[in-house]
């Protein structure tokens, strides 16, 4: 049965990737609506829920967000402007986190006490990131965002995870903020209390996260799990469903700024939002078979894909 699954999974990417590469060849003119123009009115939608719709399967197996995927594709692609790009990938990567939000808060597995100084300082600087994204010629932000995308590839081929990282104190500052937690392991039934360190590390590290998130339109859930995780030290569960619960935060503000320019179209947003829910829906029932190796490289050949391509179209060739 999984080897079934791969094979499925293998004729979604071959024919993702003829869309991709035939998708150059389309018109880049721009219609009053801000689609291109000289297609029906129903083609783009359609083209955008289908491609989003793959997004999504690969994303939920691939562990990552579908903003991560969503913009740097889309951009590289497809004939639409970037700001329309981002201001979209940021909505799709919120309507993500809004669903998931709540049920992990529920959990216990989300942690107020640890999202809430490091939203303020994310959502701030997302929205600092977001002006200066829309303030920056096209083609360098183009670049910067290939040379983004290429480094979470590097990211994602050498960091590791610690389900249970080793905290031997909690720092002076999570002990005034008094960020600790309590939560049970259901695969051992064991109740784990957690604490973390490297606090003032952790916030400076998400500033530069924020702005990446604003600037990019990205959602930033592959930066804020190696930094919860790795660097002050929460449980991996923690760490992820925080970083999910965050987004909802950083993502609003930057998302705000974008509409309030005009960059958000439903013609854009609508398809690609029931696209990648659609397909996180069927990406969720292929993971329990598929081979998490298989599609790890898999989504890291497409962002490589990805990155590559934006930056040859930043840089003009």
């Amino acid at each position: 049965m999984g080897r079934n699954y791969n094979w499925f999974i293998t004729v979604m990417f071959g024919l993702f990737t003829v869309m991709l590469l035939t998708s150059d060849g389309f018109a880049d003119t721009t219609a009053a609506n801000g689609m291109p123009a000289g297609y029906p009115t129903w083609f783009w939608p359609t083209i955008l829920f289908l491609a989003t719709f793959v997004m999504g399967v690969f994303a939920v197996l691939g562990g990552v967000g579908g903003g991560v995927l969503y913009v740097p594709i889309i951009s590289g692609f497809f004939p639409f402007h970037l700001d329309f790009v981002r201001g979209a990938g940021l909505l799709v990567a919120l309507s993500g986190a809004l669903a998931a939000g709540p049920g992990l808060l529920k959990a216990n597995l989300a942690s107020l006490r640890l999202a809430m100084p490091l939203a303020l300082i994310a959502s701030t600087c997302a929205i600092i990131g977001a002006m200066i994204g829309l303030a920056l010629p096209t083609n360098v932000v183009q670049i910067c965002l290939g040379a983004t995308i290429l480094g979470i590839c590097v990211l994602m081929l050498t960091a590791k995870k610690s389900e249970l990282p080793d905290v031997p104190k909690a720092d002076n500052l999570s002990t005034v903020l008094r960020i600790y937690g309590v939560y049970r392991e259901d695969s051992t039934g064991e109740t784990i209390n957690w604490k973390i360190h490297r606090t003032p590390v952790g916030l400076v590290l998400f500033v530069g996260i924020g702005v990446m998130a604003g600037m990019f339109g990205l959602g930033a859930g592959w930066a804020n799990v190696p930094v919860l995780n790795l660097v002050m030290g929460a449980p991996l569960k923690i760490s992820v469903a925080t970083s999910k619960f965050l987004l909802s935060i950083t993502d609003t503000s930057a998302a705000w700024v974008y509409l309030n320019q005009g960059c958000v179209i439903p013609m854009m947003v609508v398809p690609s939002l029931v696209g990648i829910m659609l397909g996180s829906f069927v990406g969720v029932r292929v993971l329990k078979i598929a081979k998490p190796t298989f599609i790890r490289w898999m989504v890291i050949a497409i962002l490589v894909l990805a990155g590559a391509k934006a930056l040859s179209k930043g840089l003009g060739f």
